[in-house]
């Protein structure tokens, strides 16, 4: 398979969780080449703001990347939004479903880092590392856990609905090696433009498959309630846009989240 960046794959039975593994061995030193890290079960995964990520054998597809930019992390705001879209368009090439239906089956983004269907959450996004040194590259590890079939003991768990690809395309017909493959290639794209230009590139695309726009939505930190608006897209580097009595009012992506007001 073509892709722009040659990842080194590995692929384990079972791990507490890749992106762990690929940040010990950056912190240590051990990384040189792109890198791709599978497993087929994660035990101790994690999510954005140290939450747990849940995944159960065969039920998710989990893996992390390691990436070295040649440019300072200043430089890459808005890339976990470009890499939502990359997931989108390799699960489109994977399960052979054109962006547009899997639109009409109504997957779509939700800042930062979520890719839900039916506003059910399919898919998230984690990403970790920086520069050890001011003259060393910028390795960024980014972890992805997406959920192949439905499992009522993570629902039960967390206490709310999951989304699955199996309510998009047969899980028999689900062929999650080439997914993974289909979403590497997607995701190499995405580190390549970054390291010549940044989230600009993809400001538009991002903005049609928000599925939070032009809604009352409410931003919240540590369960507090910080701003409340009408939800406007992200700007050129990848900031959550609310419009208030106020104005317009830039959310920085962190330790914030984003929810529909009631």
């Amino acid at each position: 398979m073509d892709m722009t960046i040659n990842w080194i794959l590995e692929r384990v039975e079972e791990s507490p969780s890749t992106n762990e593994d690929l940040m010990a061995r950056w912190r240590s030193g051990l990384l040189w080449e792109p890198l791709a890290r599978l497993a087929l079960k994660q035990t101790a995964g994690r999510g954005r703001m140290g939450r747990n990520w849940l995944s159960s054998p065969n039920k998710a597809l989990t893996f992390s990347i390691a990436y070295p930019f040649k440019k300072g992390i200043q430089d890459l705001s808005g890339l976990s939004l470009a890499c939502g879209l990359a997931v989108i368009k390799g699960i489109s090439t994977a399960t052979q479903i054109s962006v547009e239906e899997l639109r009409q089956k109504g997957l779509g983004l939700k800042w930062p880092n979520d890719i839900l269907v039916s506003h059910k959450k399919l898919a998230g996004m984690l990403i970790e590392g920086g520069q050890l040194k001011p003259n060393e590259a910028t390795w960024l590890i980014i972890g992805i856990g997406i959920n192949l079939s439905n499992s009522t003991t993570i629902e039960n768990e967390i206490g709310r609905a999951i989304a699955s690809l199996s309510e998009i395309v047969p899980e028999d017909s689900l062929n999650s090696d080439m997914l993974w493959l289909e979403i590497l290639k997607e995701l190499a794209i995405v580190m390549t433009n970054f390291e010549t230009a940044g989230f600009e590139k993809y400001q538009s695309e991002w903005n049609t498959w928000d599925l939070y726009q032009n809604k009352i939505c409410q931003i919240h930190q540590q369960d507090q309630l910080q701003l409340e608006g009408l939800e406007k897209g992200v700007d050129e580097t990848g900031c959550l846009l609310i419009e208030t009595s106020q104005g317009i009012q830039k959310i920085i992506s962190g330790d914030v989240s984003l929810r529909v007001a009631p």
